[in-house]
């Protein structure tokens, strides 16, 4: 079993020694994935970063959750010096979003984070909505979320877009930094002990690989200006895992146009605690807080104890999560129908030559 310092700086502890015990037999070593090119990856080995490939039976077994960055692999070394990975180990956490398109498929974005970093920029005011979207899916892949507030430089008032993000997700914590001149890094770092991994996520231009640069002080991923009318630009064409000083790693990652939930009921029952807890005391058990008698919710709008603009966002999540099980649902059935289909036709074929044979 491997115990290489090369392995340690990218997070491999005794738990994951332990799962990849199973491996050692086969002569497999163990990997990191830390960057992701189409259909290559680059991994972290004992013996340095290399090139690997997915192996056809297990690309075949895994369908669309094929390795992503920050996944542990179990790695076969091949004559030309690109790995082949062989399996994929059993993931901590993942942040997981519906794919972009019109395909009802999960699509993992980091795995085995710790932290997942929503970025925002100061240069425009945090949008709520978007906010509590994120920490949702944050919470939902089993990582602590983190409201990161960039271009601290470019905000008039820094105080009260810390009020208004915090505001916008109770018990998240936030931290307003300027990568550029360095205020607040501190802040974020205490985030960041040896071995803990941190994924940023937010829209072009908010400023993540600025970010990335400024804790691995070293101009590492490319960065490029915002355009004239404030909209970001796509800088980061890929995700990759990066070491930092002090021994954390972050993952930066291409800017998302939007986020679609993918399962992510616990990230939302965890992000809207304050809808869901005064929920509980409405007269009825299914209660969708929409002018039903007796409703808890309605109740504390009409104190002002809670924002109607929130019930309103907790409302649109849950609807959409719903939707989503829907369709899926349609889709799993009309695919095990299919499957169906093809078993009976080949029952049949071969009851018809065996009829044939006689």
């Amino acid at each position: 079993m491997p115990n290489d310092s090369t392995l340690a700086s990218v997070g491999w502890d005794d738990e994951w020694a332990r799962d990849f015990a199973p491996y050692v037999q086969d002569d497999l070593t163990p990997a990191r994935v830390v960057a992701e090119h189409r259909s290559q990856y680059v991994v972290a080995t004992a013996d340095g970063a290399r090139a690997a490939v997915v192996a056809g039976r297990l690309r075949h077994a895994l369908d669309d959750a094929r390795p992503a960055v920050g996944d542990w692999v179990a790695l076969a070394a091949a004559g030309d010096g690109v790995g082949v990975i062989h399996a994929l180990l059993a993931r901590r956490t993942a942040f997981v979003r519906r794919a972009a398109g019109r395909a009802e498929r999960p699509q993992v974005v980091a795995a085995n984070v710790d932290v997942v970093g929503v970025v925002v920029p100061l240069s425009s005011e945090p949008n709520a909505r978007w906010l509590e979207r994120f920490v949702a899916v944050a919470w939902d892949s089993g990582a602590t979320p983190l409201v990161v507030l960039t271009k601290l430089d470019l905000c008039a008032d820094p105080d009260g877009a810390l009020a208004a993000a915090r505001a916008a997700v109770p018990g998240v914590d936030v931290v307003a930094v300027c990568a550029l001149t360095g205020d607040g890094l501190d802040a974020l770092v205490r985030h960041l002990p040896p071995r803990r991994t941190l994924v940023l996520l937010g829209a072009s231009g908010a400023g993540k690989s600025t970010l990335v640069n400024a804790l691995a002080g070293a101009e590492h991923m490319a960065t490029r200006a915002v355009r004239d009318d404030g909209m970001g630009r796509h800088t980061t064409t890929h995700r990759e895992l990066v070491p930092i000083a002090g021994g954390a790693l972050l993952i930066d990652t291409p800017g998302m146009r939007e986020l679609g939930l993918w399962d992510a009921d616990g990230g939302v029952e965890t992000t809207f605690a304050d809808v869901e807890a005064l929920g509980a005391g409405c007269r009825f058990a299914d209660c969708a807080h929409d002018g039903e008698p007796g409703c808890a919710v309605a109740a504390a709008v009409e104190t002002g104890a809670l924002g109607a603009d929130r019930v309103a966002a907790w409302r649109k999540l849950r609807r959409e999560i719903a939707h989503l099980a829907r369709k899926t649902d349609v889709r799993a059935a009309a695919e095990a129908k299919a499957r169906l289909k093809v078993l009976m036709r080949s029952q049949t074929r071969l009851y018809r030559d065996r009829a044939d044979d006689r």
